[in-house]
Parts: C-alpha cells; sequence; structure tokens
C-alpha cells in the first residue's frame, strides 16, 4: 500500500513549527503519525522529491528526516523502491514499569464502576436469566426487556417510541459499525462534526469512506455549513449531545432547524451527563428520520458492553441480516442487568453530576493554576474539556508526557488532516487530587519541551 504525499502532508499538519532543525522537526512528525498509527506498518511513504515538493521544502530536508527515521527503526528500505513503515524490532516500545507505574491515565474518558449498582444489577440478571434458559439466546435484536427498557428510557425524554424501533448491541462502537457496513459502499462521503469522537473516524475510514469534516465554532453547531455538506454526503455522524470531546449541546433552535439531505446518526452515549442536569431533547423529535445510538458505557460503566441503535423497523431488518457476517447477538446476562438500570433510572443518578461537576471545576482550576495560558472553556455536559494551548504542540506533548507520569490523547485523534495541534482532550473522571497533579505533571512536561526534550512512547489508546 502506498500512502500518497498529498496524505502525508494533511497528517503532519504544521510541522515546522517547534525547536531544532527542520529535518527533525519533520522525522519526529512522521515518527509520531508511525506510533498513533495513522502511518499504517508496511506502507510505502512518498518519494522525497514527491513530499518536498507538496510540503514546500527542499529534498535535503525530506532525506534527512527519512534517514533519521530508517537509524531509528521506523522506516526501512531497500534497493530500487520506496521506504516502508516499520517499528523497531517490529514491535511497539513498551511502556516503562516501576517508579512510572503510577502514571496518571488521561487518555481515557471512562467513568469508575459504581460498584454497589452493578451488583444489584447483576443480582437481578441473575433471577431472571432461567426465564430464557428454554430459549437459543441468539437474538440478533435484543432480548425484549432490554427492547422495552430502551424505549423507556425515550419515552422519559420525550420521545414516543416501540420495542421494534430498538435494536441491542454490543456497545455504541458496534452499532455505529454495523451501521456503516450497512448503509455505506466505498468512497461515499461522511459528514462529520470536527473534532469528533476518534473511533468514528477509524470506523468510516475502515469503510473507506471519505469525511467531510464540518467545524464546530465557538458558539457551536453551524446549520448552513451542515445543510450544505448534507448535500453532498451520504451520511451524517453527529454528537449534539455533550459532544465529544468538547462538551458542548447543540441548541434547541438548531436542533429545530436542521434537516439533512442525508441519512444521519445521533450519537447519544452522553446524554444522560448534563451537568446542570437539564437533559436535551431527543434529535429525534425534530428529525424522526434520524437514526439515534446509545449505550450504558459513558453513564454507568465502560465494561458493561451494552449499546443500541433506534430506527425504523425497516433499517432495523437490513442490519439484523448484516449482521451475522460480525456476531450472532449480545449476551443475555448483560442485557438483562443493563434493562435493570435503564428501568430503575441508574442512568441518571444526581450523585453522579454533582461528582462530576465538582471534578470539572477542580480540572479547570489546575489548569488556571499550572497552565494559565490554556484555554478550556466549560462543558455543558460530558465529562471531557478541549484544551487550547497557544501553541501547536499536542503530538509532541503526548509524547513526552508519560516521561512526567501522565498519559493523554493529542488533539489530532479527533480530527483529520493534522487538525487540532494546538488542542488535547482532558477527561474529568478521575478524583479531584488525582486531576490537580496530572495537571501538574503535564506542564513540567511542556516546559521540558521548551527546552527541546523528544519523547518515543506509543500513544495511548482512546476511549
Amino acid at each position: 500500500m502506498k500512502t500518497s504525499s498529498h496524505a502525508v502532508a494533511r497528517m503532519v499538519g504544521d510541522w515546522r513549527d517547534g525547536p531544532g532543525p527542520a529535518h527533525q522537526r519533520l522525522s519526529d512528525r512522521l515518527r509520531l503519525l508511525v506510533l498513533d498509527g495513522r502511518l499504517s506498518l508496511g506502507a510505502a511513504v512518498p518519494s522525497e522529491r514527491d513530499l518536498a515538493a507538496v510540503l514546500g521544502t527542499s529534498r535535503t530536508t525530506v532525506g534527512a528526516a527519512y534517514r533519521t527515521l530508517v537509524e531509528q527503526g521506523y522506516l526501512t528500505t531497500r534497493a530500487r523502491a520506496r521506504a516502508t513503515v516499520r517499528l523497531p524490532h517490529d514491535a511497539p516500545p513498551e511502556r516503562p514499569t516501576g517508579p512510572d507505574a503510577d502514571t496518571i491515565d488521561l487518555s481515557f474518558a471512562a467513568p469508575p464502576a459504581p460498584a454497589g449498582i452493578l451488583h444489584a444489577a447483576f443480582a437481578a440478571a441473575l433471577e431472571r436469566l432461567p426465564l430464557h434458559f428454554e430459549r437459543h439466546g441468539y437474538d440478533r435484536y435484543g432480548i425484549a426487556e432490554l427492547r422495552e427498557a430502551v424505549a423507556g428510557w425515550y419515552q422519559r425524554r420525550g420521545l414516543p417510541t416501540a420495542p421494534d424501533h430498538i435494536m441491542v448491541t454490543n456497545g455504541a462502537q458496534h452499532a455505529l459499525g454495523l451501521l456503516a457496513r450497512t448503509l455505506l459502499a466505498p468512497r461515499d462521503r461522511v459528514l462529520i462534526d470536527h473534532p469528533t469522537y476518534p473511533h468514528a473516524i477509524r470506523t468510516f475510514t475502515e469503510a473507506r469512506a471519505r469525511l467531510l469534516p464540518v467545524p464546530l465554532g465557538a458558539s457551536g453547531w453551524d446549520p448552513e455549513q451542515l445543510h450544505a455538506a448534507g448535500r453532498a454526503a451520504q451520511l451524517a455522524y453527529l454528537i449534539p449531545d455533550f459532544h465529544n470531546p468538547t462538551g458542548m449541546c447543540m441548541s434547541g433552535s438548531v436542533r429545530h432547524r436542521l434537516r439533512l439531505a442525508c441519512p444521519t446518526v445521533i450519537d447519544e452515549t452522553m446524554a444522560d451527563l448534563a451537568l446542570d442536569g437539564t437533559k436535551p431533547e431527543p434529535f429525534a423529535l425534530h428529525m424522526p428520520t434520524a437514526i439515534s445510538v446509545g449505550s450504558v458505557s459513558k453513564s454507568v460503566w465502560g465494561g458493561l458492553r451494552i449499546g443500541w441503535i433506534r430506527a425504523v423497523p425497516a433499517l432495523l431488518q437490513r442490519l439484523e441480516q448484516a449482521r451475522p457476517a460480525t456476531d450472532l447477538g449480545t449476551p443475555v446476562l448483560e442485557q438483562l442487568a443493563a434493562a435493570h438500570l435503564l428501568t430503575t433510572h441508574q442512568t441518571e443518578r444526581p450523585d453522579t453530576l454533582r461528582r462530576l461537576r465538582s471534578r470539572c471545576d477542580a480540572l479547570r482550576q489546575a489548569l488556571a493554576e499550572h497552565l494559565p495560558d490554556v484555554q478550556a472553556p466549560p462543558p455543558a455536559g460530558g465529562i471531557t474539556l478541549w484544551a487550547a494551548f497557544p501553541e501547536p504542540v499536542s503530538s509532541r506533548l503526548a509524547a513526552i508526557a508519560p516521561d512526567h507520569g501522565v498519559t493523554i490523547a493529542a488533539g489530532p485523534r479527533f480530527g483529520i488532516g493534522g487538525a487540532f495541534e494546538r488542542h488535547i482532550r482532558l477527561p474529568y473522571t478521575l478524583p479531584s487530587d488525582r486531576l490537580t497533579e496530572a495537571v501538574r505533571r503535564l506542564a513540567q512536561a511542556r516546559q521540558a519541551l521548551t527546552r527541546g526534550a523528544t519523547g518515543s512512547h506509543t500513544p495511548a489508546p482512546v476511549a
């Protein structure tokens, strides 16, 4: 597989910014793309001449950057062929152990498990499990109890929903992948928020779709831009309810006006996490044809892999026919536990919202103290801040931060074309004292960057 020079140029973004000679800055950015998985292992990189022309730099600079990557083990060369991407010793660098075992992980935006609530849910599920023993256990739509519970969750939010409009999935990510495989053909265009959820970008890319990013402004979504992009797209994917990563909430006036010309998938995994307790109206109230995706991974626990799709029965039938290519259904016990959580309103806990508000305040206060020039607008809901640095340091900071005891998700993970090098996503799901310590360590990492330090850590997974 060959990687075009234009694709590489989009991914490296503003590579000229930062300390050190130009070839070092370019090789550092290319190495991060390899570690981040955006330059695939085994892919052939552009020729020195082609990449230099697109980047507007000298062939000498590109050649020196490539030679550095060969010496470090990130490229391999052979006669009369393009260099190809590899990892040193064909394995990613191991994370250090010992003193660094206390690393604070800010790459995962996920809450800890509410132990008592989960125990009660699984105890109730075990009591009901024998009712299913005489059935085969393979239900591609999901068990009736959970489909009724999800329909009730929508009813409480003011959206009339019948159980036959619900399909249960193995989490929201599984739902999104099933929709992409069913609704998209290669080279179809998909409208996305920009930034957006990284695994959605990967899902659509693996479906060989072309992404149409519509930027989120300081005030949120622009209906005119969305309508224009929607006319050119075959599918749209939006996160209006406490957007990941910004925490924004789409206003009621925009929801009322928005009528996209293409099928629209609405990610509602954060809908129960309004920091002020005021839940947004379901998007499908205003766009009845919207395809809604939800889960309990953010409102309860990521280890409970239960999600769902709300759509018209005709679409669910298409999904049911396509589903056996990847799985035959969702585990019954977990479905029963999720049904208990939804029917007892355990995804809507005021104590959780109070805790999140307190931790969000602590995180923003720590930023103000240790990184005062970093801007982090208060989110309307969800579990993350979208923090902006005055300079494009995100990828380099993510590479060096583990050396200072903290891991972060760099901004370009949430966009395409190397965008968002000034941003990082910061979750506020950890205790307040850990968040404060994490920001202190992050400030130390940034200071090290200004002194010219570099890092070689594999970027952490993102959730």
